[in-house]
């Protein structure tokens, strides 16, 4: 092992003791791990710009060099014996390398691990075909949600399930279901490839690591109205901003028909923001939720998007729910502070209402 690959290994042995999501580094600066959500120093000496150059130079998969070499930034991952595997982004600021590792966890995590309410997933899970996103800012636990689902269909339905990631982040052992996880780099050279190849994989269920653009997104519709069902992630906060984003991907003058396919093909949004704990530290999930029933999809086919918050508010459904009603009930279990609800909350107003017992009627 090289000396700077057994500085690395240490470093995130000791993250990962610790209980830490990721681990920062800065060219000429001690480490950062972010724990609980917080970014805090470690007690180690600077990793100079050398020595972080040397760890992505050695551990850089072939195919993804020449990226490094006339881009200065990659994603790749990363197994350290005995510790576990990362997610690796590396790149350079101000001339100098920065790299940011994330912990991928090995086992698989279930719905009360997480500490997630089952029935709304359990229902979007048991869908046959069509879209479902889960969304959220980076880092707040969308792909252990989305991984925690598919073990639940893992342990409970016979599929063929087709994963396309950028890095794997959870490896799934066939249970009911077959698993074939394709990481791209290492299975597939491009996202691209993978995604034009999947249809003829004879899967159940696709999953997508992210929709990042308008030729993947459309794939998933042709998947969806051919009886497959797609799970995939997106980087928005809100139902409401995921479904802008949606519609982002197509032109003007193709919103009516993209109304009419993604009407026709989205069966939900799960949206997820991490809340810091009441007790023990750490961070519990708090969740929006829609499930698009046959109200929500007629919403969108007529494009009156403005009123799908108003029906999360009000709706007596537990398959669909706000942010605030999920944090109202994770304040008044005693898993967060009013204090921490109200600053997580898009729409602390309202929630303060709902604290004070008035609430809009369905």
């Amino acid at each position: 092992m090289t000396p700077h690959t057994e500085i690395f290994n240490e470093l995130l042995k000791l993250a990962v003791e610790n209980g830490a999501s990721d681990i920062v580094i800065k060219a000429n600066k001690p480490a950062y791990v972010r724990l609980g959500g917080r970014l805090k120093p470690v007690d180690m000496d600077p990793i100079t710009n050398d020595i972080a150059g040397a760890f992505v130079e050695e551990h850089v998969p072939e195919v993804f060099r020449s990226r490094w070499d006339t881009e200065g930034q990659v994603d790749f991952a990363y197994a350290a014996d005995g510790v576990g595997r990362f997610r690796v982004n590396g790149f350079h600021q101000r001339g100098l390398v920065s790299i940011v590792l994330r912990h991928i966890k090995s086992r698989v995590p279930d719905f009360e691990q997480l500490g997630l309410q089952s029935e709304a997933l359990i229902r979007m899970s048991q869908a046959k075909d069509g879209i479902l996103l889960v969304c959220g800012a980076t880092g707040s636990g969308k792909s252990s949600t989305m991984a925690a689902m598919l073990n639940w269909i893992n342990q409970n339905l016979e599929k063929h399930i087709v994963t396309i990631e950028d890095p794997i982040e959870y490896t799934f052992q066939d249970e009911k279901s077959v698993f074939q996880q394709r990481e791209i780099g290492l299975d597939v050279p491009s996202f691209e490839l993978a995604i034009k190849a999947v249809l003829r994989q004879n899967p159940d269920i696709i999953l997508i690591g992210e929709m990042r653009d308008r030729e993947t997104f459309e794939t998933a519709i042709s998947a969806a109205e051919t009886g497959h069902l797609v799970f995939s992630t997106m980087h928005a906060a809100t139902v409401a901003q995921s479904m802008t984003r949606l519609f982002e991907f197509f032109p003007p003058e193709e919103q009516v028909q993209a109304r009419r396919q993604i009407s026709g093909s989205l069966r939900g949004f799960v949206c997820q923001k991490l809340v810091p704990a009441l007790e023990g530290g750490g961070r519990v999930p708090t969740n929006e939720i829609l499930n698009a029933d046959a109200v929500v999809k007629n919403l969108i086919l007529e494009g009156q998007f403005e009123k799908i918050q108003g029906l999360l508010e009000g709706s007596a459904d537990s398959h669909s729910f706000s942010f605030n009603k999920d944090i109202y009930r994770l304040i008044k279990a005693g898993k967060i502070s009013k204090a921490e609800g109200l600053r997580y909350s898009p729409n602390p107003q309202a929630l303060d209402m709902n604290l004070k017992g008035i609430f809009i009627k369905a």
